[in-house]
């Protein structure tokens, strides 16, 4: 029988060890609205990028990283 009250070993394998968990994820975003914009230019307007634009730019809006200065 399984008691609730322990911690859960196999699930927690790596307590100790201390990692980067944000990586490079703010210069992402920006490289990855960056290379959106470009293909809008290039493409025009399609539903697929207007729908990738919008979550780039709320991933900006995250990070509190303003559209117009990039």
């Amino acid at each position: 029988m399984w008691l609730s009250s322990r911690r859960p070993h196999r699930l927690n394998y790596a307590v100790n060890k201390i990692a980067v968990k944000s990586g490079n994820k703010v210069s992402n975003a920006i490289k990855a609205y960056k290379k959106l914009i470009s293909r809008v230019e290039f493409e025009w307007q399609t539903k697929w990028l207007v729908n990738a634009l919008k979550i780039a730019s709320l991933k900006l809006k995250k990070y509190w990283i303003n559209t117009s200065k990039i």
